[in-house]
């Protein structure tokens, strides 16, 4: 019923961020095409400056990355020239393809006033197709995405489709990504439409087959079994999934079908070889000394 329980790690992508990181893990790479998720915060960030959260310009290749906020707020700027602030129930879908640099600052006067921040970062490999496409940005309104309730349950599709819902949200292979609240005791089940499904507990605690999961674990199911999930509290989870895309190497920011091209992006960014975002090149984060291939691992100090 259950293939794997993944419990979540503890990470930093900039000095202060510290994250609960997921995906990838060493016994489980990817959740359909679903390659890498962070869970931020939820952090009362303190008054005044907040620049040590700042995650510095970086480059990405062969991948979307998807920002999706509970509190707080982000700036978003990119190589192509995109600024871009997201705020709760927002979703940003960024796709690298042949290559993109961008930054997430944290500039909001309410958060220097000592707001909170809570967010979901994933990362979305893309088809050996589409890999090499021209990079391209997407900020996605509440309104624009899809919203379920009944009794107990409340749902936000964010991407793919699910439940009978479908998301505007331009993806390039199938999939689904969903935001869940359920209320203490109600009982809920998986997407039947994806082969590959899994359900991280952001808040609270379920019961799966008499087994209690509780906050900070990914629970990925069985190809072609449907389990029942019942809330023993209020539960926020997201769920996520779809079809499997191939092997994929990972490293940094990096990710590819191939692992030369994970080489080559490497030295790309080495010699400076992939622009900034022309509103934030002032600094920028260096290549990680790493002398590992990049054959799949958790990447070091990964940013998205």
């Amino acid at each position: 019923m259950l293939d794997i329980v993944i419990k979540a790690r503890e990470a930093k992508i900039s000095s202060d961020f510290g994250v609960k990181r997921i995906l990838p893990y060493q016994l489980r790479r990817m959740v359909g095409p679903f390659i890498f998720m962070d869970h931020g915060g939820p952090i009362n960030l303190p008054k005044g400056s907040v620049s040590s959260l700042d995650v510095l310009p970086h480059p990405h290749i062969g991948l979307s990355t998807v920002s999706y906020l509970f509190s707080g707020n982000v700036t978003h700027r990119d190589s192509l020239g995109i600024e871009q602030v997201i705020t709760p129930g927002e979703v940003n879908w960024m796709t690298a393809g042949k290559g993109i640099t961008h930054s997430e600052r944290f500039e909001d006067p309410a958060m220097l006033a000592g707001g909170e921040l809570e967010m979901i970062q994933t990362w979305v490999a893309l088809p050996e197709k589409d890999e090499e496409s021209d990079p391209s940005f997407e900020n996605y309104k509440q309104e624009q995405l899809p919203v379920f309730t009944d009794t107990g349950v409340w749902m936000r599709l964010i991407a793919g489709d699910a439940y009978g819902l479908k998301s505007n949200v331009k993806t390039h292979s199938p999939l689904f990504y969903v935001h869940v609240v359920l209320e203490e005791g109600i009982h809920f089940g998986l997407p039947t439409e994806h082969s590959e499904r899994g359900a991280y507990i952001v808040r609270g605690s379920v019961d799966v087959n008499g087994t209690t999961y509780t906050s900070g674990n990914l629970m990925v199911f069985t190809k072609g079994v449907d389990p029942l999930i019942i809330a023993r509290e209020k539960t926020t989870l997201m769920m996520l999934g779809g079809e499997h895309l191939g092997d994929r190497y990972i490293w940094w920011n990096f990710v590819s079908s191939r692992r030369e091209r994970i080489e080559q992006a490497k030295e790309d960014w080495k010699q400076g070889r992939i622009i900034l975002p022309p509103m934030d090149s002032d600094e920028f984060v260096p290549l990680p000394e790493d002398k590992s291939r990049p054959a799949g691992g958790p990447p070091p100090n990964a940013l998205s």
